[in-house]
């Protein structure tokens, strides 16, 4: 009984990380209707970036990201401005082919500047410090921390999106595009700014990836897919349902891997797959209204 409870607590806080890296898709799919094919290399990007500023500071990670985050911000802000803006209509076919086109400059651009050497954030004693839940059982600060910073994000943006000026547009834009055009809405701002704040939740992500585990600039594939995987569980434009997401992602892989080591991750293909069975539109489907 004792290693199911680990297995079930270290299965929730990695949920928080798969949350992290899902809240950024979410909030772009709610609001611009788009799916970005290059998210988990944009994570990457944001990795290497907090790196690049640990490395030329010496700073620790979780000051780096502090001054990161205007600079990523500026990065989405642009990147959505200048090119995807362009993309985004009724044919959701061409802003797949724009985002993989983008993940692909953006990976061969990262191998050309860092090699394909595995990379990480180091922040001194807080990587291996735990706190003791009595027994055998013990948390790692680190994932602890991921999964309150995840909740603290979904809370700031449940904030911005109902509390705030610009969150009236995101919903505006997102319920009727042509009414909120009528209206008065710079929509091209309006979605320019949404991928800023979402580069911001990346850049969090993207903290805490570098902090638990190596990373090199081929892995964004695989991020995109728990990104995926944690959003369609939760149901496309929930926020909530997208940490809820992620956490039944990181319970099937941390149960699986108990079971045997090899399934682990396709114990999470797998509940993805019977989620989408069983509810196609996923647990909590709800527009960002």
């Amino acid at each position: 009984m004792t290693g199911l409870l680990d297995a079930i607590i270290q299965g929730i806080l990695l949920g928080g990380l798969y949350a992290l890296f899902a809240t950024g898709l979410s909030l772009m799919f709610g609001v611009m209707r788009l799916v970005n094919l290059a998210h988990g290399d944009l994570i990457v990007l944001a990795a290497f970036v907090i790196l690049l500023v640990t490395e030329k500071l010496g700073i620790d990670p979780f000051v780096a990201v502090l001054l990161a985050a205007p600079i990523l911000f500026a990065i989405g802000f642009g990147l959505q401005h200048v090119l995807l803006n362009r993309t985004l209509g009724r044919d959701l076919l061409p802003p797949l082919l724009v985002t993989f086109g983008l993940s692909i400059i953006i990976q061969n651009g990262l191998l050309q500047m860092f090699s394909a050497d595995s990379r990480r954030l180091r922040s001194g004693a807080i990587e291996t410090a735990s706190v003791s839940l009595g027994g055998d059982i013990a948390v790692g600060v680190v994932p602890l921390l991921t999964l309150v910073s995840a909740i603290a994000v979904i809370v700031v943006l449940n904030f911005i999106f109902y509390r705030t000026s610009i969150g009236r547009a995101f919903r505006a834009t997102s319920d009727d595009l042509d009414v909120a055009q009528l209206m008065g809405i710079d929509v091209n701002r309006t979605f320019a700014i949404a991928m800023g704040i979402a580069i911001v939740v990346i850049a969090i992500a993207a903290l805490y990836l570098g902090l638990r585990a190596n990373f090199d600039p081929t892995i964004g594939p695989a991020r995109l897919l728990y990104a995926f995987e944690a959003v369609i569980i939760g149901g496309l434009g929930s926020f909530w349902g997208t940490l809820a997401g992620g956490i039944i992602l990181g319970l099937a892989q941390t149960i699986g891997a108990r079971i045997d080591p090899e399934w682990q991750i396709l114990s999470g293909h797998l509940a993805f797959l019977v989620v989408l069975v069983v509810r196609p539109r996923g647990l909590f489907p709800r527009a960002i209204d």
